[in-house]
């Protein structure tokens, strides 16, 4: 049976940039583009992007905080097992992505393709 998992939280970015506005759109660019190269992902969307940490000293970098929603296409013998099937593939593709420490706001959603 072939499924959709959607799960939505907040993430965090971290790069080095001139500032505060260069650095969330090329926080925003880099998690765009590395949101696309995975397969997995049949839709997502960027929230909310704003600067969570600043930097303390020079050449230390910016750390974004985004809102963020993924949604994945699995194919699950059961439809209970998809939520958590479904979720830890969502943790791949962000990590695989380089997103660091996300929190979700939401449990896994499932719905029927």
């Amino acid at each position: 049976m072939e499924v959709t998992v959607s799960r939505t939280g907040r993430c965090r970015w971290t790069l080095h940039s001139g500032s505060e506005t260069t650095a969330r759109e090329d926080a925003r660019k880099e998690l765009a583009t590395g949101l696309e190269e995975q397969d997995e992902i049949s839709d997502w969307e960027i929230g909310s992007v704003e600067v969570d940490e600043h930097p303390t000293a020079p050449f230390e970098p910016y750390t974004i905080a985004f809102d963020v929603s993924v949604t994945v296409e699995i194919d699950v013998g059961e439809r209970e097992a998809a939520a958590e099937i479904g979720a830890d593939t969502i943790d791949d593709v962000l990590e695989r992505a380089g997103v660091d420490g996300v929190t979700y706001t939401a449990e896994a959603t499932v719905s029927s393709i």
